[in-house]
């Protein structure tokens, strides 16, 4: 059996492809080397029940995630995984791979990420190529859940949100300044905490607020993180990730007064990745 995997920091979406190409879907929380250590990473793949079932019959992994991006934190992952699936060879790779490869379609394009974090890079079929690094939600992000997270809230503390927004955030999530500081600062996994609030944004679309906070984080992320190539506006640009699926017309706009062309936008890539393993790997598997 072939397990492939795609994790933000978030969520991981599992699929396990069969020897005749069927196939069954998993998730569980996300991995990030940044901050799960191996024996967290064996705890969570333990604690569900698909995985915990097949375990022994998988042959090869191929793990695709955020903070993939240094010998020693793919180490990390490839150990916790390994301890895992015993009997599997491990491969252990960045989530902005995942996302070349989902997104290709035999010509050069750029991929992007815009889901809890941000991210971009160049593919021409053979190597994946950044231009200007990811800087996570502290230094970066931009364009990204955590950093819509992060303005929302700044925002909030600063009194500077429509009423209604103000409100609402009170009602539904009790919202303080200690309880923010606290939860950001003291706590782990901020970068989640802040992008948990994209869902509260978006019920708020319809916002003159929210409408121009969105042009302006995705414009930073394309200026910042699309421009840096010097053929942004000769090849297709594509996406991953739930930020840009749920608020593409802003995001094709944006592009558009840019002279970017956006080609695909995809929620989730598991499904391209899965062709994308089929058509590459698939023969050299020992099942």
């Amino acid at each position: 059996m072939l397990l492939i995997a795609d994790s933000g920091s978030t969520k991981c979406d599992w699929r396990l492809v069969a020897e005749d190409k069927t196939y069954r879907d998993f998730d569980t929380a996300g991995i990030n080397p940044y901050f799960h250590n191996e024996e967290v990473i064996y705890r969570a793949l333990s604690e569900n029940e698909g995985l915990s079932e097949f375990a022994d019959k998988v042959k090869a992994v191929f793990f695709y995630g955020a903070g993939c991006s240094s010998a020693d934190l793919k180490r990390t992952v490839d150990r916790g995984l390994g301890s895992f699936f015993r009997n599997a060879q491990i491969y252990v790779d960045h989530d902005l791979v995942a996302a070349a490869f989902a997104v290709y379609e035999d010509e050069p394009c750029i991929a992007c990420i815009l889901g809890t974090g941000s991210n971009s890079c160049h593919f021409d079929g053979d190597i994946v190529r950044e231009e200007v690094p990811a800087l996570a939600f502290i230094l970066g992000d931009e364009g990204s859940g955590a950093w819509f997270g992060k303005k929302l809230l700044t925002d909030f503390l600063y009194k500077r949100l429509p009423e209604s927004m103000h409100e609402a955030l009170i009602d539904e999530f009790g919202l303080n300044k200690d309880g923010i500081i606290d939860r950001i600062y003291m706590k782990p996994h901020a970068n989640v905490y802040l992008a948990s609030f994209m869902k509260f944004i978006t019920r708020f679309s319809h916002e003159p607020y929210v409408k121009n906070m969105l042009r302006k984080g995705l414009a930073a992320f394309l200026d910042t993180h699309v421009l840096c190539f010097r053929d942004a506006r000769e090849v297709p640009v594509n996406f991953v990730g739930s930020v840009a699926h749920y608020h593409e017309h802003v995001l094709r706009e944006v592009a558009e007064e840019r002279g970017i062309r956006i080609g695909h936008i995809v929620k989730k890539p598991i499904d391209g990745l899965y062709d994308y393993h089929i058509k590459h790997y698939f023969e050299k598997i020992p099942f």
